[in-house]
């Protein structure tokens, strides 16, 4: 394959780039899949106990504004709720009855106060159940690290990509989100 790529990386104009950023990189990432990511399990174990807290102080504040209990996590519950019992418009329907997915409740944002608390839950839930209680589950027990893979040539945009798991996503734009990004720590002598 050697001789049809280097063609290809010299026809596009790339094989300067290919030589001197993206080869020597490949080394420089292995190292840091090896060395992995030092992670503070303490910290996430705590984080996980006040998503928990902070999930059921939602929960309540929806079950006021409902006037009922139900199971937040159901889509067929939730738009019982919020479009029979509260009668909000239905902005898009799937082949089970109306969607409660995140572009149809944004879109409903200004017309009941319900909907901000269901968006902030489903956020809760999501770092809570992605990130707080798996994270520590993919901590090596020898290293006490967790080894993403890092991706060069994945993303259209250039830019270098996590997987396995992947640590670009964890929001940081929340508050909670920044508590899940300061569980990964530096070596000492070393920084992120």
């Amino acid at each position: 394959l050697l001789p049809g790529l280097r063609k290809q990386l010299r026809e596009a104009g790339h094989e300067h780039l290919f030589e001197s950023l993206e080869r020597p990189l490949i080394t420089i990432l292995a190292d840091m899949e090896a060395r992995g990511i030092l992670v503070a399990p303490a910290r996430l174990k705590m984080l996980a106990e006040e998503l928990q807290h902070a999930m059921e102080r939602k929960a309540a504040t929806i079950f006021d504004l409902a006037k009922e209990e139900f199971n937040i996590q159901s889509p067929r519950q939730l738009a019982s709720i919020l479009f029979e019992k509260l009668g909000l418009p239905v902005a898009k329907k799937t082949k089970s009855g109306p969607s409660t997915d995140s572009s149809v409740l944004e879109e409903l944002l200004p017309v009941h106060p319900i909907v901000e608390q269901v968006l902030s839950y489903r956020t809760l839930a999501k770092l809570k159940g992605t990130y707080a209680e798996v994270l520590p589950r993919l901590i090596h027990p020898l290293t006490r690290r967790i080894h993403t893979s890092f991706n060069q040539t994945v993303t259209a945009t250039g830019r270098l990509s996590s997987s396995d798991p992947n640590l670009q996503n964890i929001p940081i734009r929340t508050e909670e989100g920044r508590k899940i990004r300061e569980a990964f720590i530096p070596s000492p002598g070393h920084v992120l």
